[in-house]
């Protein structure tokens, strides 16, 4: 049986469809089945993987409005092992119309029901909000991660998550867990940085990751060649920094 990993955080621009991107393809790369799930309609992981916004149809539009299958929807990425379903901007309206259904929170956990034992590793990608999206993505998991940058609002913002995270516990998804706490977009130099990680890391003690992923030019140029850190700079410090994380989830089991 496969894991279902979602990533979440209402705070846009923390790392979250890039650590999406390039855990997945690490753990593709150590001999793992991997799913990519872009549930955004921003597309930046379809995009991230190679994909073309626009062309890549269907994808996850069509999964939940029940026009395609599910094995119609997932195409095949440049990385060995790694395939995803890609989104669009037609998914914005999706969000609209799934307000107004029955068991609105519960459509991607049907959706993606079929495949759980095909793949080791399922890698829900969701927009930086806690719309009913999100909650789609919660309730389809088995466990949440959670990136985190290290600035000022980052601990408020975490404290909003984990309440909405046990909301969901009571209620759509009583198996979800934490799968973990991991630093972006660290910045060694800075005081504040340090701060964050120790304070985050007394309070949450092992949901926290021991890798720090750092600020690095590189991380940032590949989804613009359409490729993971591994394919695309694995020797930079993001590409070892990815890696290392990824070894953990596997430890993790």
């Amino acid at each position: 049986m496969g894991r279902a990993f979602v990533f979440v955080n209402q705070k846009g621009g923390v790392g979250k469809t890039t650590s999406a991107i390039n855990l997945g393809a690490y753990l593709a790369g150590a001999g793992k089945q991997v799913l990519l799930v872009d549930f955004d309609s921003q597309a930046n992981l379809t995009s991230g993987v190679g994909l073309d916004k626009a062309a890549a149809k269907p994808g996850v539009y069509e999964l939940i409005s029940g026009t395609a299958e599910l094995d119609k929807v997932i195409h095949k990425t440049s990385v060995q092992n790694l395939e995803v379903i890609p989104s669009g901007i037609d998914l914005s309206g999706a969000a609209v119309e799934l307000v107004e259904q029955a068991d609105r929170d519960l459509f991607l956990k049907k959706a993606l029901q079929p495949v759980h034992n095909r793949y080791d590793y399922i890698m829900i990608d969701c927009p930086p909000s806690l719309g009913v999206l999100t909650l789609n993505g919660l309730a389809a998991a088995d466990s949440v991660l959670i990136p985190m940058q290290c600035e000022y609002f980052a601990m408020e913002g975490l404290s909003l998550l984990l309440q909405t995270i046990r909301r969901i516990q009571k209620g759509l998804n009583a198996e979800l867990q934490i799968g973990g706490i991991f630093f972006t977009m660290y910045d060694q130099r800075t005081r504040l940085a340090q701060d964050v990680v120790k304070e985050v890391s007394a309070y949450f003690r092992e949901k926290v990751f021991e890798t720090i992923i750092p600020r690095n030019v590189r991380i940032s140029e590949a989804p613009s060649h359409g490729l993971p850190i591994s394919h695309y700079d694995p020797g930079s410090s993001g590409g070892r920094a990815y890696q290392s994380l990824a070894e953990e989830v596997l430890a993790r089991g």
